[in-house]
């Protein structure tokens, strides 16, 4: 065991460990979450092998694994949410729908009949009424109610 200290130092086992990890870390979760890290730790054990001085080491693997996150993360996350499809009720939002009871907040009124289940429905803007029978599109989802603007 020494023999391999001797040639192998702890810094380059230290390193090697925490590539293998962010590694494993990478496969296990479902999205981008360590493998930056793992490119840093590899550049800080390629440093640890070429006999840079820990503080390097450590520098360099803080220094590649943000310089990482930062120019790849946006569009990694645009990338992997461009392939997400909505399921249940956030597949609504956007839709236009028909008013079956006259939608004021300030009357605390508004239903709407969507895929055929009853919803609450409000307006985004407190002073904005939509009447019965006219069209809305779904902005968002807010409990059980439905936030319309008028089409």
């Amino acid at each position: 065991m020494k023999a391999l200290f001797s040639v192998i130092g702890i810094f380059e086992i230290t390193w090697m460990v925490l590539v293998i990890a962010f590694i494993i870390g990478e496969l296990v979760s479902v999205g981008l979450t360590s493998i930056w890290f793992a490119a840093g730790a590899l550049a800080a054990l390629l440093a640890a092998i070429f006999g840079a001085p820990f503080p390097v080491q450590a520098g360099l693997f803080f220094v590649v694994s943000f310089a990482l996150l930062a120019a790849t993360r946006p569009w990694a996350q645009r990338y992997l949410n461009s392939r997400v499809r909505r399921t249940n009720a956030d597949s609504l939002v956007g839709e236009i729908i028909r008013i079956e009871e006259r939608v004021s907040n300030m009357d605390q009124t508004g239903m709407a009949v969507v895929r055929g289940q009853e919803w609450t429905v409000r307006t985004c803007e407190d002073n904005e009424t939509i009447e019965k029978g006219q069209s809305a599109r779904i902005v968002q989802i807010s409990g059980v109610k439905l936030m319309v603007e008028k089409v």
